[in-house]
């Protein structure tokens, strides 16, 4: 890992050099799912059947055999321990608690006029849920985008996921089955993507896609934002640990390894004051990394994006945590809560040495979708809100009207807009 000083003449710049991020495709990346795109749009079902038989390898004869059926999921539910389907059902019991309270609900008032005004909220009807296929499968992410919609009252839930081989995998049914959605395709990619924002003769079109996928898939829903919503557009996992040098560790480097074996792209940062201590966690990261499976991962994560950061204090190291704005920050120092109002920028907050991230990814509670590559300057966590519409509410009394008028007439006259001043005129005069 890389190591940098916080009193070096060049840190700045150093630091703006370890958190940039590429967009998420390239040019070659932008063609191909632009073609993916007009296809499924003007050919629906059959150009989606096309490209599910090539790029998944499979030998559909008809659309149809896209949809999971009951059996396929009771099939798959059978195929997991008992032990993995209670660990699901007790995850997404907090899941499920945590965003309850997230629920907004409508409201409204009357003035002194007797205007009513207010604000409606009303779930969005429909939404997709992609879930990826590719190196590792994550039923968590399913409970994660799944549960948060429900509890928001989404009248229909769409999940897509690729079947390579027609291999479907259990645990992500199990999960869906666990979150109650409503209908599974097996399909994946931009295509996938484009056929829920378009909408084809077996899929339907729906209002707002959720969940993270490779390149082609964050491509697709850049460039279909609008046609439909969208969460985000996530980049590469993210965990910045600030430490004051007493927490084990091989606490730390197990917490640095958790992100970094997502994928190579994954980025791993420990902030200390204390050098000794930076030195002990590199020393804990080379006796621990040849344990790990995914070790060829977590060695080129670390290699190319993970960081050792020295700083003169905390107060430092909050400063500059708030200006990576990471997906997952770690606070592994005394008192850490009494830390917390110093923070403005992160994803999510795990407090204290006995708070690893990974809890947050499976069972806390919170949304483990978040914002990356420095978005939680400006985004949050997924949560019920994303699932809810907000309307205003305006209703005058003939009493009101008139009081109103006065004020619309002349800021709309003064804009050169004449019919809307005579049109709120026109209820004064009666």
């Amino acid at each position: 890992m890389r190591q940098l000083n916080s009193s070096a003449p060049d840190f700045d710049r150093e630091l703006s050099a370890l958190i940039a991020w590429d967009d998420v495709s390239d040019a070659s990346v932008q063609a191909v799912v632009t073609r993916v795109l007009e296809n499924i749009r003007s050919r629906g079902d059959s150009a989606l059947l096309e490209y599910t038989n090539k790029f998944d390898r499979r030998n559909l004869q008809s659309a149809e055999d896209f949809v999971v059926t009951s059996e396929q999921i009771h099939a798959a539910r059978g195929q997991v321990s008992p032990e993995f389907i209670s660990a699901l059902e007790g995850a997404a019991a907090r899941i499920h608690d945590f965003h309850s309270r997230q629920l907004q609900t409508s409201w409204t008032y009357r003035d002194a006029a007797g205007n009513l005004l207010g604000q409606q909220v009303t779930p969005i009807a429909r939404v997709g849920v992609y879930v990826p296929g590719g190196k590792a499968t994550y039923p968590s992410s399913v409970l994660m985008n799944v549960i948060p919609a429900k509890v928001a009252g989404v009248q229909e839930i769409v999940m897509v996921t690729p079947a390579p081989d027609g291999e479907l995998n259990p645990v992500v049914l199990a999960a869906a089955s666990v979150a109650e959605v409503d209908t599974i395709l097996s399909i994946g990619g931009a295509q996938a993507v484009a056929a829920l924002a378009y909408g084809t003769q077996t899929v339907p079109a729906v209002d707002k896609i959720v969940g993270p996928g490779n390149s082609f898939v964050a491509t697709a829903k850049k460039m279909l934002y609008g046609t439909v919503g969208m969460d985000m557009i996530a980049g590469p996992s993210e965990i910045l640990v600030i430490c004051d040098g007493l927490t084990n560790p091989d606490w730390i480097a197990m917490d640095l390894f958790s992100q970094a074996e997502h994928d190579e792209q994954a980025q791993s940062i420990l902030i200390c004051p204390d050098p000794d201590f930076l030195a002990k966690v590199e020393a804990s990261i080379r006796r621990l990394l040849p344990q790990m499976e995914r070790a060829p991962i977590i060695e080129a994560s670390l290699k190319s994006r993970g960081a050792f950061i020295k700083v003169s204090n905390l107060d430092e190291a909050i400063a500059i945590a708030n200006r990576i704005a990471p997906e997952h920050l770690e606070l592994s120092v005394e008192d850490a809560e009494s830390w917390l109002p110093k923070i403005s920028n992160a994803g999510a907050i795990f407090l204290g040495r006995y708070t690893p991230e990974a809890l947050g990814d499976y069972c806390a509670g919170p949304n483990h979708v978040l914002p990356t590559s420095t978005t939680a300057r400006f985004s949050s966590p997924l949560g019920v809100y994303d699932f809810q519409k907000r309307s205003s509410i305006i209703g005058c009394s003939p009493e009101g009207a008139a009081e109103l008028t006065s004020i619309a007439s002349t800021l709309a006259r003064g804009e050169g807009l004449i019919a809307h001043a005579r049109s709120a005129e026109m209820r004064k005069e009666g």
